[in-house]
C-alpha cells in the first residue's frame, strides 16, 4: 500500500513521493519520465515491496504533486540536483532506477554530482545519446496537448492510443486521471508544468546537434560511473537503437544489458510483467552480493 511522502530536492524544491515496503528494505527510488507521475511505477514498486525492497516513487519537479518550479528550473541539472539532494538525506545509500528523464538525472547525478550517491543505477530505454526523430516524437506529443488541454478524459485516452497504437486501445481510467488535473474552464490538462516542455524545446533548439541529447556532458558522467549499472531497453524503441547501446555500452563496459522484446520507449507500461522481473533479478543479485548495502 502507498503511503505518501514528501521530500526535499534541490535548494528546497518540495518533491512529493509514495513508498511502499518494509521499513528495513533496501531502498530503491523509482523516477519516472517526462510528462509521467509517479503512478507510472505502481505495480512495479508493488512487485519491490514484495521482494523485500523498499520502493520509493518520486514525481519530478513540476510532475504530478512536486513544486512546480517558478523560475522554469527544468534542466537535467536541476532533476539531478533533486536526485542527489534525496539519496544524499537518506540514511541508507538507495538503488535508483530511473526511466528516460529520470535515467538521464541519474546518470548526471552520479557521475558528476556523485560519486556514491546510489547503490546501482537501473537505466530504462535512455542513454546519453538518444534518436533525434524519437525525440521530436515525444516533445510533439507532450506540447501538441499541453496548453489546449482535453475536453474530457476520454479524449485524453483516445489521443494516447493514437499515439501508442501498439497497445490496446483502452477509455479513460481512474489510473489516467493521476495524469490529469480539470482546471476552473472545466477542460482536463498533463498533471505537469507547461513550462516544463517548452524549456525543453527551447533547450533543444538552442543547442548544436552534437550537444543536444547526446550531450558530451552526459556522455562524460556516463563514462565515470563505477557502480553497478544496468541497461534496460525496449526492444522497438524509437529513442535508443542498438547504435546508441554500444556507444553506451563502450562508456560504462561492466554494465549489464537486457532487451524487453515487443517493448517501445514506454517499457514499463508494454511489458510491466517482464520488464519487473528483469530489474528485480537485477537488483536482488546485485544487493544480495552487496550483503544489502
Amino acid at each position: 500500500m502507498f503511503s505518501d511522502l514528501t521530500l526535499v530536492g534541490h535548494c528546497g524544491h518540495r518533491i512529493a513521493a509514495s513508498a511502499e515496503g518494509p521499513d528495513g528494505g533496501t531502498p530503491v527510488l523509482l523516477a519516472h519520465g517526462g510528462g509521467q507521475t509517479r503512478w507510472a511505477w505502481k505495480r512495479i514498486a508493488n512487485l519491490l515491496a514484495e521482494n523485500g525492497f523498499r520502493a520509493i516513487a518520486l514525481d519530478l519537479r513540476g510532475h504530478g504533486d512536486s513544486a512546480w518550479a517558478p523560475d522554469g528550473a527544468y534542466a537535467i541539472a536541476d532533476f539531478a540536483g533533486d536526485l542527489a539532494a534525496i539519496a544524499s538525506a537518506m540514511d541508507r545509500k538507495p538503488a535508483l532506477v530511473g526511466a528516460s528523464l529520470g535515467g538521464l538525472a541519474g546518470i548526471l547525478a552520479e557521475g558528476e554530482l556523485g560519486p556514491n550517491l546510489f547503490a546501482s543505477l537501473t537505466l530504462v530505454d535512455v542513454t546519453p545519446q538518444l534518436d533525434a526523430g524519437g525525440v521530436a516524437r515525444v516533445i510533439g506529443f507532450m506540447a501538441t496537448h499541453a496548453g489546449e488541454g482535453f475536453a474530457s478524459p476520454d479524449e485524453a485516452a483516445r489521443v494516447i492510443s493514437e499515439y501508442l497504437p501498439n497497445r490496446p486501445s483502452r477509455s479513460a481510467s481512474p489510473g489516467l486521471a493521476r495524469y490529469l488535473r480539470q482546471k476552473a474552464d472545466g477542460r482536463y490538462y498533463w498533471h505537469w508544468d507547461p513550462a516544463f516542455v517548452t524549456g525543453v524545446m527551447r533547450q533543444d533548439e538552442d543547442q548544436s546537434e552534437d550537444r543536444g541529447y547526446g550531450r558530451v556532458e552526459l556522455s562524460e558522467a556516463a563514462r565515470r560511473l563505477t557502480l553497478p549499472v544496468h541497461l534496460v531497453r525496449g526492444g522497438s524503441s524509437d529513442l535508443v537503437s542498438p547504435e546508441t547501446v554500444a556507444h553506451f555500452r563502450e562508456l560504462v563496459p561492466h554494465a549489464e544489458y537486457s532487451d524487453i522484446v515487443d517493448a517501445t520507449h514506454m517499457v514499463v507500461g508494454d511489458q510491466n510483467d517482464l520488464f519487473g522481473e528483469t530489474v528485480v533479478d537485477f537488483l536482488i543479485r546485485t544487493h544480495a552480493r552487496k550483503g544489502g548495502e
